[in-house]
């Protein structure tokens, strides 16, 4: 094996094999010779190195992240995306990899040349409209009959959602998504010729209970200007870091303490029915889930905090912290 230092008894062990004939020195020059021989498919070119693809995976790891946010924020539901791949193949082979009927989102991306392409499965897509529409996020897909008002509301949510993809190229150069069409149907598109290599970011997301996936294909002729900055050495320096300046932590901590945040002592709550509601009247009662006894919690900026105990101070309402809030939301905070 290559840089393997051998012993001094396999050593002279290799060479009694070689004085006896158990074998044969040129038959093992001939099988290193063969192994030095590798299959190379043209119509397969590797165009970027293990170290490119890297770079572009941790790239998009951010753009999951922000993905994951953004739908959370918009769907109000459980939401995970993370990259699963990142390939290098000839984009016909990517087409032939993806469903006949599916979403694809074609952008541009502006100064770089060239389109980029979000396929999101028929699952997904139709998880996230089923969301909007006030739905449960149920995906019953018919992609090749969406409406006119389904094909607006899918194009909206996904240009907005690719308008993120603007900070995960911040480290790179800056970027302007522009979204140019909205197609279901593969075969209608042809971005680059079918042999032209293309990077395949595939990304697991998971909506609610439904699962599938989100392909980001980037065609080489738009990664051809940064692929110089595709390198571990510039990802690891960062020419536009600048040095802190004397005191500027300070003033950032005293800005901070100043910042204004809503607090507020909650005496306690409880549900009823909208019937109950609407037949209140004045001298009504409410009783409370909480008993009289129990302290009271507070909030700072809706998030539990302390508790406390409700008094009066200078003839004006007050509370008297007890003790920090225990679980719940304190690491929110």
């Amino acid at each position: 094996m290559p840089g393997e230092v051998l012993s001094q008894n396999e050593i002279d062990a290799l060479l009694s094999a070689l004085s006896t004939g158990e074998m044969n020195a040129d038959e093992l020059k001939k099988e290193e010779q063969e192994k030095r021989v590798k299959v190379y498919d043209f119509k397969r070119a590797l165009r970027f190195s293990k170290d490119q693809i890297r770079s572009l995976t941790r790239m998009h790891d951010n753009f999951a992240r922000i993905l994951t946010t953004f739908f959370s924020a918009q769907l109000r539901t459980f939401v995970q995306i993370s990259v699963a791949s990142t390939d290098q193949v000839p984009y016909e082979e990517f087409i032939r990899s993806i469903p006949n009927m599916t979403v694809l989102n074609v952008f541009e991306v502006p100064p770089l040349d060239g389109h980029v392409l979000m396929e999101v499965n028929p699952n997904i897509a139709y998880a996230v409209l089923d969301r909007l529409l006030g739905g449960r996020g149920a995906s019953v897909h018919n992609v090749e009959g969406l409406t006119e008002i389904e094909t607006k509301i899918m194009s909206n949510i996904f240009e907005r959602a690719f308008e993120n993809y603007r900070e995960a190229w911040s480290n790179l150069m800056d970027i302007d998504p522009l979204m140019t069409n909205f197609e279901v149907n593969p075969q209608f598109l042809q971005m680059v010729s079918p042999n032209e290599t293309v990077v395949v970011i595939s990304l697991d997301t998971t909506i609610g209970e439904t699962t599938g996936m989100i392909n980001i294909c980037i065609p080489h002729v738009v990664l051809e200007p940064v692929i110089p900055k595709l390198s571990v050495h510039y990802w690891m320096q960062n020419p536009d870091k600048k040095e802190r300046q004397p005191g500027e932590y300070e003033n950032l901590q005293r800005r901070i303490q100043k910042a204004e945040v809503p607090i507020i002592a909650e005496l306690g709550g409880t549900t009823i029915m909208v019937e109950d509601f609407l037949a209140l009247a004045v001298g009504d009662v409410i009783e409370m889930e909480k008993s009289i006894n129990e302290p009271l919690i507070v909030k700072v900026s809706d998030i539990p905090k302390f508790t406390a105990q409700p008094g009066k101070m200078n003839k004006k309402m007050a509370i008297q912290i007890l003790d920090e809030f225990k679980g719940g939301d304190e690491d929110n905070g």
